[in-house]
């Protein structure tokens, strides 16, 4: 066990009591969700005029409901909620009807992170979550204490990681230190992101769902009535061209916003023990620990438009990061930032690349290029989605106006030019390479990807061929890791370049699983 002053107070009660209550101040914050139907109810009545029906009770009481049995779930959870920090484990209960008790080694933490919501932040609370090593789906969950104090919070993370570290010897002076932090002329990438009109079209089609489920047609709204009588006598492609533009402007406020929101105060920082350290956010605060040992290497994308204005992003590949969807999450190493700043950052994460061409494999000079049929594969592709495109309004110019199968073809045209460009532009990024200790792999066409691993960290090959790959005589190498994605594929590469890649990066892996073709005397 541990001394109680080495502890938070409530990691102090813990230890002396056997159990630990979470901060009362949560019930505030789950007390506080049915606010959110009461603004639905305001909203709904804004845009009805006052004017309500059966239907509209109906659902907004329904949420009000679903908000009271979501609150009376959280309060009861607050209630009979209990953990406790030993100096071998840390253990936790919870649950009234449905009891849960789990316990997990410090030694198998991997990761502690802090996050802070905005009703968190009101109260000044924040939710502690602890990922480990393990299998299943608890493991991949994580455990999570939510509604402690900011202070409690930050002192339980600091005492988990020094037990967790107390037999690990560390240089902890070793390249501790900031790595990089928030310059705000990087507010200039945000409009690039191009999810940002996706985001917008998602938006209004679920709107346009809530109001179809409370019998309300959108095209009888007093707002839409008055777009029509200002602009229903335009042509109709000044009609879709003002349309592109204002779905074109929130895109980009909506990609600001939410790049504000997400990367205010960010800050990259090697800490004590072998750790990186991510912090940022404006009304959700995360912090996110990345340990350098699980640290497999790391990814840079290049997305259209990012990379037209030379900017790029950095992903971590790492362990501990928890299942494949909370790993998307929380691997971002940088915010979208400038594509020489995003180099830097790479080397300075990964310490044991020292030598200049380890450093270098992300600018993707000299990697190896891939095989002319590869480049034939991708515009053929191309090609096709261009005709099967066109196609469509071809048959219907066909069979309803001819004038649509001259627009047919002119878009079949456009189609192959642009397409075709971007297959060249695909094959162009291909490339792979091993240079001392790390591999490094190079493709994608909407956005340019090149991923850099530690060798000793590949765990397995996976090997694919199609029939198409066949006859071109290619084949889809994949590395796999116990991190990140799982698996960074090596597309379209010679079956004898694409063997030897995999003997160069992890000597005698593949031999048991290869025959000699006699014939050709290899």
């Amino acid at each position: 066990m541990t001394s109680h002053d080495a502890l938070p107070r409530t990691a102090r009660a813990a230890v002396s009591h056997g159990r630990g209550r979470l901060s009362g101040r949560l019930v505030l914050v789950n007390l506080s969700i049915p606010a959110a139907p009461v603004a639905l109810i305001l909203a709904g009545l804004l845009v009805t005029g006052g004017e309500t029906n059966l239907q509209v009770l109906i659902t907004l009481g329904s949420l009000l409901l679903a908000c009271l049995v979501v609150c009376g779930i959280s309060l009861a959870r607050w209630l009979t909620t209990r953990y406790r920090l030993t100096a071998e484990r840390f253990e936790l209960r919870s649950g009234l009807f449905l009891r849960s008790r789990r316990t997990i080694p410090i030694n198998r933490i991997r990761a502690v992170d802090l996050t802070a919501n905005p009703v968190h932040r009101i109260f000044g609370l924040t939710t502690l979550r602890i990922d480990a090593d393990g299998q299943g789906a608890p493991a991949g969950r994580g455990l999570r204490l939510d509604g402690l104090t900011k202070a409690d919070a930050a002192e339980l993370r600091r005492l988990i990681i020094e037990r967790r570290d107390r037999d690990h010897a560390r240089n902890a002076a070793d390249g501790d230190g900031l790595v990089s932090e928030l310059d705000r002329s990087w507010i200039r990438y945000a409009p690039l992101t191009v999810w940002g009109v996706g985001s917008v079209l998602a938006g209004a089609g679920s709107v346009y769902r809530t109001l179809h489920e409370m019998k309300i047609d959108p095209l009888e709204l007093g707002v839409v009535q008055d777009l029509v009588s200002r602009f229903g006598s335009v042509p109709l492609w000044y009609g879709v061209l003002l349309a592109t533009l204002a779905v074109a402007a929130l895109g980009v406020a909506c990609s600001t916003a939410t790049f504000i929101e997400s990367w205010s105060g960010y800050e990259l920082r090697r800490t004590e023990g072998g750790v990186l350290r991510i912090r940022r956010g404006l009304l959700a605060t995360r912090s996110v620990t990345i340990e350098e040992d699980r640290l497999r290497g790391v990814e840079l994308i290049e997305p259209i438009p990012l990379r037209w204005a030379k900017g790029a992003k950095l992903n971590a590949v790492a362990g501990g990061l928890g299942d494949r969807e909370e790993n998307r999450r929380r691997r971002a190493l940088t915010p979208p930032i400038p594509r020489d700043e995003a180099l830097r950052v790479a080397a300075e994460v990964l310490p044991d690349a020292v030598s200049p061409e380890e450093r270098n494999l992300l600018t993707r000079d000299g990697l190896a290029p891939h095989p002319r049929a590869a480049l034939r594969r991708r515009i053929n592709r191309a090609l096709t989605a261009a005709i099967a495109i066109a196609a469509v309004p071809v048959g219907l110019g066909l069979w309803l106006d001819p004038a649509l199968v001259t627009i047919g073809w002119i878009t079949g045209l456009a189609l192959a030019a642009a397409l075709t460009a971007l297959a060249y532009d695909a094959y162009r990024t291909l490339g792979h390479a091993v240079r001392g200790r790390y591999l490094a792999i190079a493709g994608g066409a909407f956005a340019h990807r090149t991923v850099v691993l530690r060798r000793e960290g590949i765990i397995g090959w996976n090997i694919t061929r199609s029939p198409f790959q066949r006859r071109a005589g290619l084949l889809t190498l994949g590395a796999t890791v116990s991190a990140g994605d799982g698996v960074y594929k090596v597309r379209d590469v010679s079956v004898a370049r694409g063997l030897a890649l995999a003997e160069a990066a992890v000597p005698g892996m593949l031999a048991p699983f290869l025959e000699r073709d006699p014939a050709a005397g290899r």
